[in-house]
């Protein structure tokens, strides 16, 4: 008589439990150290940014990479929706908070202002306040049209083209590239290239585990 299957071994085995570490404060205050000792006059012979710019925009990038994982692990089903705001809003007060020395502070102030509409979009996308993708180029030539009389308005403007991208839409790189003169509003848009750069380079991020964000 053949002997029976214990229940342990008759049962399927789970699939592993996926873990990420989030951004957080060590992290924020690792880049500050290196932004503090970054050369910023760079060689006048060389048409190399001087390396405090280029660590600068890393600082940006990895920002946006760490937020945008979020996003990602909650279209994933990884997390839900009230932990993704949570964790968003986490990551804003870090990165906006205040940054002490008048030299740094203002180095990473400018990177702060661009970077509103990353959390501002980011926040929208989770409460689904999302324009249509075909509504972008209109809302470009809307936010040019109010950054100088209301930062305020082409700030939710900005912010709503990022919740269109995070959501699929196509932007920015044409309407960057097509002023000579870039405004705050055209910063933002920036920001919101590299918000769609991130959604491409994340695309399979849910598929490894013990990824870090």
């Amino acid at each position: 008589m053949a002997a029976k299957k214990s229940k342990k071994t008759a049962e399927p085995q789970a699939a592993p439990k996926l873990f990420y570490i989030f951004y957080n404060q060590e992290r924020w205050d690792n880049w500050l150290k290196t932004l503090e000792t970054a050369d910023w006059e760079g060689d006048e012979d060389s048409d190399e940014m001087p390396e405090g710019f280029r660590i600068l925009d890393g600082f940006s990038d990895d920002i946006t990479l760490a937020v945008i994982k979020i996003i990602r692990l909650f279209q994933n089903g990884r997390i839900p929706l009230e932990e993704a705001r949570t964790k968003l809003r986490s990551v804003e007060e870090i990165v906006m908070g205040e940054v002490m020395g008048e030299e740094l502070a203002e180095i990473v102030g400018s990177m702060q202002v661009s970077l509103v509409v990353l959390f501002a979009a980011g926040q929208k996308y989770l409460e689904e306040t999302y324009p249509p993708a075909e509504e972008v180029k209109n809302l470009v030539k809307e936010g040019r049209k109010v950054i100088e009389k209301d930062p305020e308005k082409a700030l939710d403007i900005a912010s709503s083209i990022g919740s269109a991208v995070i959501n699929g839409a196509s932007c920015c790189g044409k309407y960057v590239k097509d002023t000579d003169e870039p405004t705050l509003f055209d910063e933002w848009l920036v920001e919101v290239e590299r918000i769609a750069d991130a959604m491409k380079s994340l695309k399979d991020f849910d598929e490894e585990a013990g990824e870090g964000s």
